[in-house]
């Protein structure tokens, strides 16, 4: 069964805004986020805590009860604090 490609949402100044606020709250407040990706025509969904923010090599360090885990900035569409 092969799924139907979605293209990637355009974002907007305000959509990247608001990604970057919902990240600062997050990681000030230490709650789990959803974190929207889109790779390669699909909507990815990464729960966790936000650990850490490399601005430098444009990713994002999360963890959740299992693992450890890096998500390239580039590639998230939407955060969701779940608080």
């Amino acid at each position: 069964m092969e799924t139907k490609k979605i293209h990637r949402p355009g974002l907007d100044k305000w959509s990247l805004n608001a990604i970057q606020e919902n990240i600062e709250i997050a990681m000030k407040r230490n709650v789990d986020v959803e974190n929207k990706t889109w790779e390669d025509g699909h909507f990815i969904f990464h729960n966790g805590k936000i650990t850490w923010v490399d601005l430098s090599r444009r990713t994002i360090e999360m963890e959740d009860v299992f693992k450890s885990f890096v998500l390239k900035l580039d590639g998230i569409v939407d955060v969701t604090a779940l608080e």
